[in-house]
C-alpha cells in the first residue's frame, strides 16, 4: 500500500501487479499522471541495477481506487515492491503489513519526495503500523506517533527492512538543537526600529490577537521594516500547530525533512501574483501563499499594486479560515488561518496630505483598488509617519523579546478562557462564543453600540472591533473589556475618521 496526496490529504492507494504469459510489456493503469506513467522506466532500471530480476512477461500495475488522481514520483517504490512481490523476489506477506513511499533513481537509490509527514498520518489513520520512506525523510515521518518508520537509502535495502534488520540512519539533529530553535526569537528585532511607538503598539495588538493589520504611509517611513519584525514577537507554535504547518510545507516541497517547523511562517508574495497563486488552485489544485502562511503571517507589500481579482479572492479565506477549490466535481480544502499584514502608500505619488501632487481622478482610481469589503476585514489600520531626526537618534521603544513576553501572556489568557492548552486567538473566536469570551462592561457596550447605531461600523466591523478590544484588555491584564479598550479598538479601525465623527 502507498498514499496519494490529494490537496493536503493522504488517500490510501493499493498497488497491484499482475504477471502473465505474453509478449513483454509494462502498463500502469489507475488515472496516473505523466510522472507516474514514467515510473515504468525508472522502476525497470532500478530493479535491474539493484541486483533483482525484472520479469520479461506481460506486466500490468493497477493503482486503486481508479477514480483517484495519482500524481508525482512517490509511487515508484510501491510499484517496484508490487513487481518484486508478484515475481516472488519479495515476501508478499511482509508487504501487507507496511506502507511504502518514495521515488527511485535509475541506480536504485531511494530519493526523498514531498509529503512524507502526510503519508505517515495517512498510515496511522489506516491502522498501518509500519512505513518505509526515503532515509532523508524518516525523521519527518517519525513526528507521527503510532507508526514505526523505516528509512531506506536504496531498493537493495528493502528485503533487510522487511525482515526488521537494523539499517543506517541519516544524520539527525538532537533534542537540544530542537529546543534551541524553539526558544529562539526569529528574524529581525524591534530594537532596530526608531520612533513609531504607535505602530509598534498596533503590531503588539496584532500579534497578541492574530488580527489583520494595514500600515499606510509615504515611501521609506518604515512600513516594510515594521511588518518584517512581526514574526519576532509572535508566540511559538504549539505541537499541534507545528505539525499542521510542517505537513503543509512538506506537501509544498518547502520542508527539508528535518524535525518540526518551529517558526511561524512569514510569506511575502510579489504584487504580480495571480489569484490562484495567492489562495491556491490550478488544474491539479495546490496550496497558495495564503495556505503556506497558515498559522503565521501573509505580508502584502504595496497592497494597492496587487490585482483586484487577487485581493478579492482573499475575502473568503480571511473570513472562514479555509479556502475551497473546486475542480472537476472534486473539492480540495486548504487551511488559511493567517494574520494579514499589508502596507500601502496613501496615494499614487506616495506623499499624501498637502504635499500630494495627484489629481482627483488618480486618487479615485487609487481608492477603488481596495474594496470596502476587503478593508472591512482589516482590524487595525495605522498611519506610519516619517520619523523626526530626534526619533532616529533616540533609543529603541522596545525589543522583540520584551514585546514577545507580553504577547505570550495575552495568548495564555486566551487559551485559559477557551479551556485548552492552545486555544484560538481572539481574531479566530466564532461569533457564537464572542459575547461569552469578551466580558464587556456596560459603559463599554454602550460606547460600541452608539458607534454602530450611528453608522460608523458594519455588523462585521462591530464584531472585529470587539475582538480587538478583548485583545487590548488581555495585554492590559484586565478581565473585563472597559470603555478605554473599546475606544482604542475603534481608533484602530480603517474607518476611524467616520467613527470619530459619530462620537
Amino acid at each position: 500500500m502507498t498514499f496519494a496526496i490529494d490537496g493536503l490529504e493522504p488517500r490510501p492507494v493499493v498497488v497491484e501487479a499482475d504477471l502473465r504469459s505474453g509478449l513483454p510489456a509494462f502498463t500502469v493503469v489507475g488515472l496516473a499522471d505523466r510522472a507516474v506513467s514514467e515510473a515504468r522506466e525508472r522502476v525497470r532500471a532500478a530493479i535491474l541495477n539493484s541486483g533483482f530480476e525484472f520479469p520479461l512477461r506481460r506486466l500490468t500495475v493497477n493503482l486503486a481506487p481508479a477514480h483517484l488522481r495519482k500524481a508525482g514520483p512517490g509511487f515508484d517504490l510501491a510499484i517496484a515492491c508490487a513487481i518484486l512481490a508478484a515475481s516472488g523476489q519479495l515476501s508478499a506477506e511482509a508487504l501487507v503489513r507496511v506502507a511504502v513511499f518514495g521515488e527511485l533513481s535509475l541506480s536504485g537509490t531511494v530519493r526523498p519526495c514531498r509529503g512524507a509527514l502526510a503519508v505517515a498520518e495517512g498510515a496511522r489513520r489506516a491502522s498501518i503500523t509500519g512505513l518505509i520512506v526515503p532515509r532523508e525523510r524518516a525523521r519527518e515521518a517519525r513526528l507521527v506517533d503510532g507508526v514505526e518508520v523505516l528509512g531506506v537509502g536504496c531498493l537493495a535495502e528493502l528485503p533487510a527492512a522487511l525482515r526488521g534488520e537494523t539499517l543506517p540512519e541519516a544524520d539527525e539533529a538532537g533534542e537540544d538543537d530542537d529546543a534551541q530553535r524553539e526558544g529562539a526569537v526569529p528574524g529581525p528585532d524591534l530594537a532596530d526600529v526608531r520612533g513609531h511607538a504607535g505602530a509598534i503598539a498596533a503590531l503588539t495588538v496584532a500579534a497578541a490577537g492574530g488580527h489583520n493589520l494595514l500600515l499606510t504611509g509615504p515611501p521609506g517611513t518604515g512600513k516594510t521594516m515594521l511588518a518584517r519584525r512581526l514574526p519576532s514577537i509572535l508566540p511559538p507554535l504549539g505541537r499541534a500547530e507545528a505539525l499542521e504547518v510542517t505537513r503543509i510545507h512538506s506537501v509544498a516541497g518547502l520542508h527539508d525533512g528535518s524535525g518540526l517547523v518551529r517558526a511561524r511562517p512569514f510569506r511575502a508574495p510579489h504584487h504580480t501574483i495571480s489569484p490562484s497563486g495567492l489562495v491556491g488552485g490550478g488544474t491539479v489544485p495546490t496550496p497558495g501563499e495564503a495556505t503556506l502562511a497558515h498559522r503565521g503571517v501573509l505580508f502584502l507589500d504595496e497592497l494597492s499594486e496587487f490585482g483586484r481579482g487577487s485581493l478579492e479572492a482573499l475575502r473568503q479565506p480571511l473570513e472562514d479560515g479555509h479556502v475551497a477549490i473546486v475542480r472537476g466535481q472534486r473539492i480540495d480544502r486548504f487551511p488559511t488561518r493567517f494574520a494579514l499584514v499589508a502596507a500601502t502608500n496613501p496615494c499614487p505619488c506616495g506623499r499624501g496630505g498637502q504635499a500630494c501632487r495627484c489629481a482627483e481622478p488618480d486618487l479615485a482610481r487609487h481608492r477603488r483598488r481596495l474594496s470596502g469589503p476587503l478593508l472591512d476585514r482589516i482590524d487595525l489600520a495605522v498611519p506610519v509617519e516619517r520619523p523626526t531626526g530626534e526619533d532616529l537618534l533616540a533609543p529603541p521603544v522596545a525589543s522583540s523579546a520584551q514585546v514577545r513576553e507580553r504577547v505570550i501572556g495575552a495568548r495564555e489568557l486566551q487559551a485559559e478562557r477557551a479551556g485548552r492548552a492552545c486555544g484560538p486567538a481572539n481574531a479566530e473566536l466564532p461569533s457564537r462564543d464572542l459575547q461569552r469570551a469578551v466580558a464587556i462592561t456596560a459603559a463599554a457596550s454602550r460606547s460600541l453600540s452608539r458607534t454602530y447605531d450611528r453608522g460608523g461600523l458594519s455588523a462585521r466591523g462591530r464584531d472585529r472591533a470587539l475582538r480587538v478590544a478583548r485583545t487590548i484588555a488581555d495585554l492590559d491584564g484586565s478581565g473585563e473589556v472597559q470603555e478605554r479598550h473599546v475606544a482604542e479598538a475603534l481608533g484602530y479601525r480603517h474607518d476611524g475618521e467616520a467613527v470619530a465623527r459619530t462620537r
